[in-house]
């Protein structure tokens, strides 16, 4: 089978272009590092990406090409996992909802068109969404209740399903993927659980947005890559919305217990005001996922976490070693203490 993976730079699109490869298919992973939120990670990943047997990079902004080289990206493609966009609720307001326009609404409405006109039938496309759409859980968000963004981020991820959904109905095979959460190894820098540990690692206090008892359903990389690849392969009904996400939903402070921990060092935490926007809870109702896809997510926080923070402790090693960057994880063996060993293939992941 040939993927196509947009956004396959980041922290989840290297990982599901990794992992596609590694199960014998052609994938052609797409992505403009310079255009990311953390370009010099961007540009790390992307490089490795290089030496993986199977993939192919092409290097294309999907809001600027033109039209006809999106087409070119995606003949003879049996499924694009379309997962470039600009994250992020806190840089979306102000100058920042003009960029999150372009590089998610424009950009899916650019890819879904190229889609459409497909020369031959048009491949199944997996679009990525966001839990923010739902605003403020208050129960188990099901993928058929009103939606509330409460960002320009989320109403921009309302609109990429709105456009998905569309496309389904002239035609192309579509599946959105509402993401809940999403945590492990090659994490952004700008996102939580990376900015825990490094604080933690450089003894440090931990920047915490709020008073922490924020909730959220934290879903690790590999379990979210492993149902991105069935809806792939999945006989779906064309636009169906599906959960991907941790039926728990844990605080921040619980997260951040666990973390000290794993690390085995006291956490002092240094408070801000919560951002604009940012939602009191993420709660995930999975029966669809479970339903569809068979697909439930497996992995604990704890042994998630442990696995983040070996990557981080590898990353570590690398630099000190001058052997560069180090963004794949370190062998179980050199998990700190009382974490626990947890398969490392799938978490080498935006």
């Amino acid at each position: 089978m040939r993927v196509v993976v947009t956004g396959a730079a980041g922290f989840i699109g290297s990982h599901v272009a990794e992992a596609a490869a590694r199960q014998g298919h052609e994938v052609v992973a797409v992505d403009a590092p310079a255009r990311s939120l953390s370009p010099a990670t961007a540009a790390e990943t992307w490089a490795t990406l290089w030496s993986r047997p199977g993939i192919t990079r092409v290097e294309a902004d999907l809001a600027a090409v033109p039209q006809e080289v999106l087409g070119d990206l995606l003949a003879g493609a049996d499924a694009v996992v379309h997962l470039a966009g600009r994250p992020g609720v806190r840089t979306s307001w102000g100058r920042g909802e003009r960029a999150v326009r372009r590089d998610n609404v424009l950009a899916t409405r650019r890819l879904l068109a190229s889609a459409r006109s497909a020369r031959r039938s048009p491949p199944r496309v997996v679009v990525a969404s966001s839990s923010s759409v739902y605003g403020s859980a208050t129960g188990p968000c099901h993928e058929d209740q009103p939606v509330h963004p409460e960002s320009p981020y989320a109403r921009s991820k309302v609109e990429v399903e709105r456009l998905a959904i569309a496309a389904a109905g002239d035609g192309v095979p579509t599946v959105v993927l509402r993401l809940f959460s999403v945590y492990g190894p090659r994490q952004r820098p700008d996102m939580a659980f990376h900015r825990f540990v490094e604080a933690v690692l450089d003894h440090r206090p931990v920047p915490v947005l709020g008073d922490g008892s924020q909730r959220r359903a934290f879903t690790e990389v590999a379990d979210v890559v492993r149902a991105t690849l069935l809806a792939t392969t999945t006989a779906l009904p064309p636009g169906i919305v599906i959960n991907i996400g941790h039926p728990e939903s844990v605080s921040l402070g619980h997260a951040l217990s666990r973390i000290e921990r794993l690390t085995g060092r006291p956490v002092a935490v240094e408070r801000a005001d919560a951002a604009r926007g940012d939602v009191r809870r993420t709660w995930a109702a999975t029966a669809r996922a479970a339903d569809l896809l068979g697909w439930e997510a497996g992995t604990s926080l704890d042994a998630g976490l442990a696995g983040q923070l070996a990557w981080h402790l590898g990353r570590r090693q690398a630099r000190a070693a001058g052997s560069g960057p180090g963004i794949d994880p370190v062998p179980a063996a050199t998990l700190p203490p009382g974490a626990a060993a947890r398969d490392q293939e799938l978490c080498r992941d935006r």
